[in-house]
């Protein structure tokens, strides 16, 4: 499998983005290992929009690695959606799927990359709980519905969602190792050997 993982780790304010890009590197040496071919983007290192949609157009699969700011997707990795996405046009979606004739159905349809899968790997300091559980912070709507307008932007382009990975606490109660091992299972059973 030819899987593209893009790295939404960045500096900001009091985080280095250590753990995204540990949480990277592992998905990077666990895909390897596993036999999968694997290309790399890391957001705050720059990136040639045209590149990113061949990049794209290579993959069977694409892993997004980013934490949670501010209830959903970092600003960097929202402006690497829209600077390549849009750059796309014509290859990674042909429109919005939507006919001249009946302007009201099938928009979100356009999408050029059928076929092929996604899939989110979050890190938050907020615990489980504030997910899952009714009465908590996101009222029990779970962590695909916290990124529903993520999941949104690539079901347009025609890609299938694979399981999301969480990691929660990062900040109040770590534990990178635990992290780590988890994402490693993740990967192995979601993905598995090529």
């Amino acid at each position: 499998m030819k899987i593209l993982l893009i790295n939404g780790a960045q500096e900001f304010a009091h985080s280095g983005g250590l753990l995204n890009t540990t949480l990277h590197k592992t998905a990077v040496k666990v895909l390897l290992e596993l036999g999968h071919q694997v290309k790399e983007t890391h957001i705050e290192q720059g990136y040639n929009e045209t590149e990113e949609v061949e990049k794209i157009l290579w993959a069977d699969t694409i892993i997004y690695q980013m934490a949670g700011w501010w209830m959903g997707t970092p600003w960097k990795v929202k402006r690497y959606m829209d600077d390549v996405y849009t750059m796309g046009a014509g290859q990674l979606y042909k429109d919005d799927g939507r006919t001249r004739s009946d302007p009201k159905k099938q928009y979100g349809t356009g999408g050029m990359l059928q076929g092929r899968r996604y899939m989110l790997s979050v890190t938050w300091n907020a615990p489980l709980e504030a997910f899952n559980e009714f009465g908590d912070f996101f009222d029990g709507r779970g962590v695909d519905g916290v990124y529903f307008a993520f999941h949104k932007s690539q079901q347009f382009l025609g890609l299938s969602a694979l399981p999301t990975f969480m990691a929660n606490d990062v900040i109040k109660a770590p534990h990178v190792d635990d992290y780590i091992a988890n994402y490693q299972a993740h990967l192995t059973t979601t993905l598995g050997s090529a």
